[in-house]
C-alpha cells in the first residue's frame, strides 16, 4: 500500500465514473483519498471497489495539495498515454458499441461472418 500513493485509477462507479483521477493517501485497506482536478474529479474518499488502478504513476507526495496534483497529473501527460492503452481503447470500443441500433449490430455480425468466410477459405 506504500507505493499507491501517486497511482492513476480509472473510476467505475459513481458520479465520476469514466474518468481518471490520481490517488492522493491510504486512507485504510479498503479506501482511499483521491485527486483528479485535471478530469474534474474532486477530492473525495473512495472504494478500491469503484477504482480500476492503471500502470500509469505520477510524482506526487503523500497527502499533496490538489494544485500541485494538477501540475504532476498534466506534467506526466496521463492523458494521452492512457487514451493510448489498451483499457482506453476497450472502453471505447464497449461505448461505441452500446449506442448501436439492433440493425447496426446485425450488420456488424453479417460483415464478421462475410470475414471469417474468407480467412477460412
Amino acid at each position: 500500500m506504500d507505493s499507491l500513493p501517486g497511482r492513476v485509477v480509472y473510476v467505475s462507479k459513481g458520479n465520476d465514473s469514466g474518468k481518471l483521477a490520481v490517488i492522493v493517501d491510504v486512507v485504510d485497506e479498503s479506501r482511499a483519498l483521491i485527486d483528479g482536478p485535471s478530469s474534474g474529479v474532486r477530492r473525495s474518499v473512495r472504494n478500491f471497489n469503484n477504482l480500476h488502478l492503471t500502470k500509469f504513476k505520477t510524482a506526487i507526495q503523500h497527502g499533496m495539495q490538489s494544485i500541485n496534483v494538477k501540475k504532476s497529473f498534466d506534467e506526466a501527460q496521463v492523458v494521452s498515454k492512457f487514451a493510448e492503452s489498451v483499457c482506453a481503447k476497450k472502453l471505447a470500443a464497449k461505448a461505441t458499441k452500446s449506442q448501436m441500433t439492433d440493425f447496426d449490430r446485425y450488420k456488424l455480425m453479417r460483415a464478421k461472418q462475410t470475414r471469417n468466410r474468407l480467412i477460412r477459405v
